[in-house]
């Protein structure tokens, strides 16, 4: 019986995860990660990551995260506690819906996951204090790859739920897209 319900998304290569868990009077169990039922929907590299991310006030605001090719990766996004808007950012090249964005309201309590395919970038916003996020990723960080767009970059127009809180240098300083940006080629 399948644990995992993977729902697409109107951006092409997008998941939505929803997790069923198994709940009895001692409590409940739930399937966090599985290459099998995750192979459909892209997932065919081994997990080579997994990262944590506690994010300590509401508001706070991280990404638009991506690597750039040959180490463009995929991403399962969970949370574990409280509460985010998690956005994908598509900057595939020559893709159908490149540079429009998809968010999903993530919580502990929703039981759902956000399936990034290679050529999104990916960021949050904390919706509670104390939000915490586990990825999983098929590539390993590899700094000489990664790269990011401002989150408030007014050509996207991304939608934050809540006024910006708290964000790291490194994320504040990224560039807004440039005008003549054709995309990430995978």
């Amino acid at each position: 019986m399948s644990r995992l319900v993977l729902t697409p998304l109107l951006l092409a290569g997008l998941f939505r995860v929803q997790r069923l868990p198994r709940e009895d009077d001692r409590g409940a169990f739930t399937r966090l990660f599985c290459a099998q039922e995750l192979a459909s929907a892209g997932w065919t590299a081994p997990v080579a990551q997994i990262n944590h991310s506690r994010n300590a006030q509401r508001g706070c605001l991280r990404g638009m995260h991506y690597q750039r090719p040959p180490h463009a990766e995929m991403k399962l996004v969970s949370c574990l506690r409280g509460a985010v808007w998690d956005v994908a950012l598509d900057l595939r090249h020559g893709s159908s819906s490149f540079l429009q964005w998809h968010a999903e309201f993530l919580s502990a309590d929703n039981g759902r996951a956000l399936l990034i395919p290679p050529g999104f970038a990916h960021g949050f916003q904390a919706l509670t204090d104390d939000a915490e996020l586990l990825y999983c990723h098929t590539c390993a960080h590899a700094p000489a790859a990664q790269a990011g767009v401002h989150p408030l970059d007014p050509r996207l127009a991304i939608v934050w739920p809540l006024p910006t809180g708290q964000m790291s240098e490194h994320d504040a300083g990224q560039a807004a897209l440039p005008a003549d940006f054709e995309g990430l080629r995978l």
